[in-house]
């Protein structure tokens, strides 16, 4: 975490730019992602938290409105980036939208159905809210990967959602649908290092090089749902990839391996010690304790003699 005095500290609820490694990159890469879809168009970031999507979606966007039901979180955002011209913040619940019917192109909303039990309510407004051939990009975690197969529950988790789950809320609402996965994978990435450089290509394989076939074929963490009413956009990626250049997960990967192989040479230097030093030892002769009813009687026999 970063020590910045504008930050807001982070509890677990919800994501604060100062966070690292994993959850700095999804959080991240899902508002890359619908960055190519804001421009010039008219942004709602429902439940919006800390600001920073926001923010990053009004580099390209005509107007953005990020709106969160936490006035502490809002106002942090109104001044850690007042300096965008094109971005304000509201106090509302994502659930009861204040807006006028139409009112925007692109509704996004992210980790923000699993916290609600009003998924229903979010969803409608969503779809109030839009305009005619508006889109919405929205995830949500996958309750198989995410909590069973993990063995762990989120504490602000109200209602996760398997995939068919999902898919049965969205589509009543938007019968145009487009489903992504998401999931922090370690990859070996081969890319053209010249213009024009064609189709993705994926692959994957069992680790002993066997039963490869194309695509990406992992369960996904995450859902990312792109929806509309209408056709999607042209062009929209079969592939996203997002990190930093400095790798901070894959660094923080290996110096934890050094680290431990480390610590099992030492192990093994050490437990070769131990036995260099017991052979270094002779072997006295251990003569057998006498019974404890003798040991009793010699006491009290030299005790009466004091």
């Amino acid at each position: 975490m970063s020590d910045r005095g504008d930050a807001l500290p982070f509890t677990g609820e919800r994501f604060t730019p100062e966070c690292v490694r994993e959850i700095w990159y999804e959080h991240w890469h899902r508002y890359a992602f619908a960055r190519g879809l804001a421009a010039g168009k008219r942004v709602l970031d429902a439940a919006c938290g800390e600001g920073y999507g926001s923010a990053l979606l009004a580099d390209v966007a005509a107007d953005v409105v990020g709106v969160d039901v936490d006035a502490t979180a809002v106002a942090h955002a109104r001044t850690r980036y007042a300096d965008k011209p094109r971005l304000r913040f509201e106090r509302m619940d994502a659930t009861s939208l204040g807006f006028r019917d139409r009112a925007f192109d692109l509704v996004v909303s992210f980790e923000t159905l699993e916290h609600l039990a009003a998924q229903e309510q979010l969803l409608a407004g969503f779809a109030r809210v839009l305009a005619e051939d508006g889109v919405l990009v929205i995830s949500s975690p996958d309750k198989r990967t995410y909590s069973e197969l993990a063995g762990f529950r989120n504490e602000f988790h109200v209602r996760e959602l398997y995939r068919e789950e999902l898919l049965d809320l969205l589509k009543p609402h938007f019968p145009v649908v487009r489903l992504y996965g998401q999931k922090l994978l370690f990859q070996s990435a081969l890319w053209a290092l010249e213009s024009n450089p064609g189709h993705a290509e994926t692959w994957t394989a069992a680790v002993g090089g066997e039963a490869m076939a194309e695509g990406l074929d992992y369960a996904p963490m995450y859902y990312v749902a792109i929806c509309s009413g209408h056709p999607l956009p042209d062009g929209m990626p079969a592939l996203s990839l997002f990190g930093d250049r400095e790798e901070s997960v894959y660094a923080h990967y290996n110096h934890e391996i050094r680290k431990n192989m480390g610590a099992g040479a030492r192990i093994a230097e050490l437990e070769a010690e131990i036995e260099r030093l017991r052979a270094q030892v002779p072997a006295w002769p251990v003569e057998p304790s006498p019974p404890l009813r003798r040991d009793w009687r010699w006491w009290r026999r030299n005790r009466s003699t004091e």
